[in-house]
């Protein structure tokens, strides 16, 4: 069939590897992203299980490795940041990761790798959303922000974990499909001090809090704030300026021993803690990703949450999961014997495929997530024994605990985007 139009609301991570995938295929793909720029902030991120092969067969692995985070590893700490546990990177390339992967990078250098892979086949436009659409059996017909209208063969949302395509998608009475996990998260950006190593350091805190420290450059480190539980003085201040939502978060945790009265300090610098971003922690759940030609992609579709450390893995592997179903259906020479309506077959089959994978990954283990965040300081010691012994033994299982990369969901391969790709400089490194 002949070469689709497609639509991709987000210029995060999903939706240009998505635009990456569907280039290759030959397919004529426009990225829309709201913000005037290519956003390139945000924390540490990782990937695992089927995102790892999923970035290899991009051709990224060289890149991704000279640009990545070279962490020792995830420590606990008490009171006095003496180490309870210590749980080093797994660099064999065998079995599962770790609380650190080999595979750690930043956010922004994510989003850069993925946006030059593609910016040369793929039309990204910058500071324009999406304002509305209509669909029929054969199109999409889109209007933007500037008034423009233009009509589409498929739109894809990855427009995260508060998307307005979902929005828009929905019906007006349609449950909220974002559950909240009784978890509030701050992260920002802060100096670096002496002691501030390439380690990634969990300090707990009585009543439900919990400090995160990670290294990723020579002058600054990343901070994370946890609280998981209801709190009726952050909700009152999730729609109110950074400034008072620092105040209502250095509140919550004025008491709180290690670095935390120096991590407070910085937050407040708005020059030092000029990124600071706090959000309610939950998952998307939905019961189908598409309706009609519109179809959603990543967090927009199935956030996993923080909890899981599945997010951009989850992000990755979907855009291939979604490119290659609509390489299986929709490049091939029309017969008699395909499905009346290539698209709507492919979008069905990328959600029957990849949807037994986000299950697992949404299951969180027993008690999760307040397991991490022990409400006293006896919990808190028992929290620590338990890592130490685990940690001593080499059990990987309490990893797995708190993560969800243990997987029975097997990746595909798909022939129609190994052979787009062949010959190419992504095949080659990826060989």
């Amino acid at each position: 069939m002949a070469p689709l139009k497609v639509l991709i609301c987000g210029g995060g991570i999903a939706g240009p590897a998505l635009a990456f995938w569907l280039s290759k295929l030959g397919h004529d793909v426009t990225v829309v992203e709201r913000f005037p720029s290519l956003r390139v902030s945000g924390q540490q991120l990782d990937l695992r299980g089927p995102g790892i092969p999923v970035m290899k067969r991009m051709g990224l692995e060289d890149l991704f490795r000279a640009q990545g985070i070279k962490e020792a590893g995830m420590q606990f700490v008490d009171d006095n940041g003496k180490q309870k546990a210590f749980y080093p990177v797994n660099t064999s390339g065998e079995g599962l990761q770790s609380f650190t992967t080999e595979y750690e990078i930043m956010r922004g250098d994510l989003c850069r790798m993925l946006w030059n892979l593609g910016k040369d086949h793929v039309k990204y436009i910058f500071g324009i959303h999406v304002e509305s659409f209509e669909q029929d059996a054969d199109s999409v017909s889109v209007k933007f922000s500037n008034g423009k209208e233009e009509q589409f063969d498929l739109l894809v949302g990855a427009d995260g974990q508060g998307s307005r395509t979902r929005r828009m998608m929905l019906e007006p009475n349609a449950p909220d499909p974002f559950h909240f996990m009784n978890l509030y998260i701050a992260y920002f950006t802060i100096p670096r001090e002496e002691g501030d190593e390439y380690m990634s350091t969990l300090y707990n805190a009585p009543g439900k809090r919990f400090v995160f420290t990670r290294r990723h450059a020579p002058d600054t480190i990343q901070a994370y704030l946890g609280y998981c539980t209801s709190s009726d003085k952050l909700d009152s201040v999730k729609r109110s300026d950074i400034a008072e939502q620092k105040k209502a978060w250095a509140e919550l945790f004025a008491n709180a021993a290690w670095k935390t009265p120096r991590i407070i300090r910085d937050m407040q610098n708005d020059e030092a803690a000029n990124d600071f971003y706090s959000q309610e922690v939950g998952q998307v759940r939905l019961d189908s990703w598409s309706r009609g030609r519109v179809v959603l992609l990543g967090d927009a579709a199935y956030c996993p949450s923080p909890a899981t450390g599945m997010g951009t893995t989850s992000g990755l592997t979907g855009a291939y999961v979604l490119a290659g179903e609509i390489g299986k259906y929709c490049n091939r020479l029309e017969s008699s014997n395909g499905p009346k309506d290539p698209v709507l077959h492919a979008l069905s089959e990328y959600d029957r495929k990849f949807r037994p994978f986000i299950t697992e990954v949404q299951t969180l283990g027993p008690g999760m997530p307040n397991i991490v965040a022990p409400e006293t300081r006896w919990g808190i010691s028992v929290m620590h024994f338990i890592l130490w012994m685990a940690a001593l033994l080499g059990i990987d299982a309490v990893a797995q605990w708190f993560l969800r990369e243990q997987n029975s969901w097997k990746l595909p391969f798909y022939d129609e985007l190994d052979s787009a790709i062949q010959g190419t400089p992504e095949a080659k490194k990826s060989r």
